[in-house]
């Protein structure tokens, strides 16, 4: 087996949001966005992060890209611990992490052209290239995620979200890395695009060994790209599998509610199916619920649910889920 590009270890991240009380020395509140996070991936590999808005999914991805500050753990990449590190010793490392964003329109400058756009990371990271060479590489780049070099003096409002999402797409690529996040890179597109872009990032992995992580919403899109899926709920992990694995055997209860609202192509078996509705709104990260952060919307919940957080238990290969009624089964 590879060795691990990236290790995260308990990573936790929070941000100061005002404070507890009316006075100047009360203590500061803090946002817990990710709490104790942990896993690995290796080269040429995709896991797939998966939770409903506001769990922490971006403020993850942002913290192992250094635009989060990292409030505790460790995240090691290539062997070299990233928490703690300067801008400037960033720098170094933006040439191996690239990100992809959401909005394929808002991530791209309107005032500069798309060669321009594409060509920025290779100026700011090899500022010593020539001209004629950023040229080149900008036109192959393009050719690759199915651009025409006749469009390199445009500008991003001139182009359809899927063809932003290429320009970006092309721009992550350009400094060659090893790992590029995508930030759901497909919630904006049209589903027919989505699968452009999806089969564009496989491809592209497939001849480049990148290492992918890929967050998204829509769980079928996940299932098609992923290795492995981690599920989030209120920064933590619930569960984390191969693919195949969680979405045929889900254990955690949050996991199998999230699987029974994801569309089957068979009419029938889609009447005939059970959704799990979740009661309840997602709860505040600044003042998260005592032990399992699912319990207050988890139809399973019993006493010991709020004693204490569970920890990811293995139930074989990659299978991990964080669940309180799966320890006390493990343990009787």
């Amino acid at each position: 087996m590879n060795a691990p590009l990236l290790e995260v270890r308990d990573l936790k991240v929070e941000f100061k949001v005002g404070r507890e009380g009316w006075a100047p020395w009360s203590p500061a509140r803090r946002l817990k966005a990710v709490q104790e996070v942990s896993f690995t991936l290796a080269p040429g590999e995709t896991l797939g992060i998966v939770g409903e808005s506001g769990c922490g999914k971006s403020s993850l991805a942002r913290a192992l890209i250094g635009l989060n500050p990292i409030a505790g753990g460790s995240v090691k990449f290539a062997g070299r611990e990233l928490a703690g590190l300067a801008e400037t010793e960033w720098q170094a490392l933006r040439a191996d992490v690239q990100m992809i964003f959401q909005d394929p329109l808002s991530s791209l400058d309107p005032r500069m052209t798309i060669g321009d756009i594409i060509a920025e990371p290779l100026r700011w990271l090899r500022p010593g290239i020539a001209p004629a060479e950023i040229k080149a590489e900008v036109e192959r780049v393009m050719a690759r995620v199915g651009l025409q070099p006749n469009v390199i003096n445009r500008y991003p409002h001139e182009f359809s979200g899927g063809q932003c999402q290429r320009v970006g797409i092309a721009r992550a690529l350009i400094v060659k890395p090893k790992l590029i996040i995508c930030d759901e890179p497909v919630s904006a597109l049209d589903v027919s695009i989505q699968a452009q872009v999806i089969n564009l990032l496989m491809d592209l992995q497939r001849e480049d060994g990148l290492a992918l992580i890929f967050i998204a919403h829509d769980l079928a899109v996940v299932r098609h790209i992923s290795d492995r899926v981690l599920v989030m709920y209120l920064g933590r992990v619930m569960e984390t599998a191969d693919a195949d694995t969680l979405f045929r055997a889900p254990a955690h209860p949050y996991t199998r509610a999230l699987l029974s609202a994801v569309p089957i192509p068979d009419p029938a078996l889609e009447r005939s199916k059970t959704v799990q509705i979740l009661e309840g709104d997602l709860p505040s990260p600044i003042a998260p619920p005592s032990g399992c952060v699912f319990r207050t919307r988890c139809p399973h919940a019993i006493a010991a649910c709020g004693v204490g957080v569970p920890k990811l238990a293995r139930r074989g290969g990659s299978h991990a889920v964080a669940c309180t009624l799966a320890e006390i089964d493990a343990a009787s």
